[in-house]
């Protein structure tokens, strides 16, 4: 396994363990709007590591730890490193862009930066297919991805739930334009794939600029 992939997630779990039993250090280190607006900006980057509990953690580095080889196998594990802090900064200026004056918004997880790990790989390898297992047939990656980005806009619209929708969003934004930075020829060589994941991305904007959301 890659090495940089072992440390980040080692310090997800060690981090994330600490906040379970530190409440002090949990308030310290999570995203906080208020916080973060009075001049502790070090959050936007340690809520990442921090989590609400044992489950929110196994889902996120599960789904880290199957997905980073695509990328690292395609690009290299410094281009992993960087799309993954990429996504996690992404999803946090995201958040702080739409939750700016809601100065009590809280969140952790690094839902920002996996997201962005899972888009990454999409573009990559589009044709994989993806077996989840609560559906017996296997979905096109790129399915997933753009449905997943759909429901996420959803949710930043119902606010219904405490899962950090934008910080999702922002993520896969932040995945999305570092990986054709670092692989700019997928424009012409997968143009179509290129167009279809930049969909939800599109109907974000439109949403907000048109007070949707």
């Amino acid at each position: 396994m890659n090495t940089i992939l072992i440390a980040i997630i080692v310090a997800n779990i060690l981090i994330s363990f600490k906040g379970f039993n530190d409440l002090l250090f949990f308030r310290k280190y999570e995203f906080h709007i208020g916080s973060i607006r009075a001049g502790e900006q070090l959050r936007m980057v340690s809520s990442g590591f921090l989590h609400a509990d044992i489950g929110h953690l196994f889902f996120n580095m599960f789904t880290l730890y199957m997905f980073a080889p695509v990328v690292t196998h395609y690009l290299d594990s410094f281009s992993f490193l960087l799309i993954y802090a990429g996504s996690l900064i992404f999803g946090s200026l995201l958040t702080l862009l739409f939750h700016k004056d809601d100065y009590s918004y809280r969140a952790v997880g690094a839902s920002g930066a996996v997201t962005g790990i899972l888009y990454s790989a999409i573009l990559l390898q589009p044709d994989m297919n993806l077996y989840l297992f609560f559906i017996p047939i296997p979905i096109p990656a790129y399915v997933f991805g753009i449905g997943y980005l759909l429901y996420s806009i959803y949710g930043m619209k119902a606010k219904s739930d405490n899962i950090g929708h934008t910080a999702h969003f922002g993520g896969a934004i932040g995945g999305y334009v570092i990986t054709i930075i670092k692989e700019p020829s997928m424009l012409t060589d997968n143009t179509l794939m290129v167009i279809l994941l930049a969909i939800p991305i599109i109907i974000l904007f439109v949403m907000a600029k048109m007070g949707k959301l």
